[in-house]
């Protein structure tokens, strides 16, 4: 069987803050440039967007939806907006479904709870246990995963509105909980750190607002084109099927040290603690990020990996890598132009960041950005990491040292 990269959380353009270029046919184009094997719909309670999919997608058989040979899953993401103890919790969730029938009996139960018309990604007022009760009911064979845990706002590890374990959240519905999407600010290894999350398959997701950023972060499958085999994989982290993870470094995430963006201030957990959690500029209380969250929850040192771990590689999408190389911004012509060539050269983008064999892409591509993409495959870049809702910064050519020492030799693998 082929291998093959799935992306399942994505959004469509009825999202806030979403691109109106967020429509399948474009979804399709980008997928097939990127080299996503399986794309998520998002969005799937919006009724809007839902009727968009039933006019487009066709049904497989296989749990699967297909738009002229780009095939489809089923997603979207949800906010369960309850409050516990006294606090209210914001924690986002993606759902994924094996058919529109199943799809649309879901949202006719969620309509309950609140407004899916208003926002691709709903508030819903329920408890994350509820919304796990009643998805599953309705269809035993969805699956619930809590996104990007790790962010400070909307998530289930998050510094301001979650919680310090899995139990806490979902309470009795834990056993129904088997994944986990570590979001753009953390990796698996960061994850590693956890024992108590030793249970869970890990998952990466590019969480894209616009289609060209899709894939930024996926999955790596070995099995059928299918919905149950993908879910069995999955739930069980069998790593025969289950390869590994495509991950930002998660220095470039939005949250992964502390700070207050307004000032300008960037802290590591330990200035965060000397400053007593305030902004040294303003004197605001800085908003804690995913870093400082691991670090408080973690009960193992940096390094540790637990038996089973499926691997993961970390990248840098390739456009940003353009950027770098010719110092112009993404989405300018120029870059457009050199991705557009490589890709066509290569494959697909996936090909060019960890396929291609170096001889060959020495051949195909502009010297410094082969340069730039081995590099990137070696861990030799420097990040000005991301805080308080700013991305961070890569750079692939100074004199500054590798952000990381290379991972093991069992991550050190190609996408394909």
């Amino acid at each position: 069987m082929p291998e093959f990269a799935a992306d399942f959380h994505i959004h469509s353009r009825y999202s806030r803050a979403c691109s109106k270029d967020l429509c399948v046919p474009e979804l399709a184009k980008w997928a097939k440039l990127k080299g996503i094997g399986v794309l998520g719909t998002g969005d799937f309670t919006h009724p809007l967007w839902l009727q968009e999919l039933k006019e487009t997608l066709r049904p497989t058989g296989t749990g699967l939806y297909d738009f002229h040979g780009q095939k489809f899953m089923l997603t979207s993401e949800i906010n369960t907006l309850f409050y516990q103890r006294g606090k209210a919790h914001n924690i986002h969730h993606v759902l994924l479904a094996p058919s529109i029938e199943s799809v649309e009996r879901i949202n006719a139960e969620l309509a309950a709870f609140g407004s899916l018309e208003i926002d691709g990604r709903p508030i819903l007022h329920l408890e994350a246990w509820r919304l796990v009760e009643i998805v599953l009911g309705i269809e035993p064979r969805c699956l619930i995963v809590p996104a990007h845990a790790w962010t400070p706002h909307f998530a289930l590890f998050g510094s301001n509105s979650g919680f310090d374990s899995v139990e806490e959240c979902f309470e009795h519905q834990t056993k129904n909980i088997f994944v986990l999407e570590t979001g753009l600010s953390s990796d698996p290894a960061m994850n590693w750190r956890l024992s108590a999350l030793d249970r869970y398959a890990l998952i990466s997701n590019s969480d894209s607002h616009s289609a060209r950023r899709i894939g930024r972060e996926a999955n790596v499958f070995n099995c059928a084109y299918d919905y149950d085999e993908i879910l069995t994989a999955l739930k069980t982290k069998d790593r025969e099927k289950f390869l590994y993870t495509v991950e930002f470094f998660p220095e470039e995430g939005k949250y992964h040290l502390d700070g207050h963006r307004n000032c300008k201030v960037r802290l590591t957990p330990a200035e965060t603690k000397r400053q007593n959690f305030r902004c040294p500029t303003c004197g605001r209380r800085v908003t804690v990020g995913v870093m400082h969250r691991v670090e408080t929850l973690a009960d193992r040192p940096e390094g540790a990996q637990p038996p089973g771990a499926i691997p993961f590689k970390s990248t840098v999408p390739l456009e940003e890598i353009i950027s770098d190389v010719l110092e112009v911004g993404v989405g300018t012509q120029k870059v457009d132009r050199e991705y557009f060539n490589l890709v066509e050269r290569c494959g697909t983008e996936f090909d060019a960041l960890l396929k291609t064999p170096e001889e060959t892409l020495r051949s195909v591509a502009p010297p410094k950005i082969a340069e730039g993409i081995l590099r990137m495959r070696n861990r030799q870049v420097a990040i000005e990491p991301g805080y308080d809702g700013e991305y961070g910064t890569i750079h692939l050519f100074g004199d500054s040292e590798p952000a990381h020492q290379p991972p093991p030799a069992e991550q050190q693998m190609t996408l394909f």
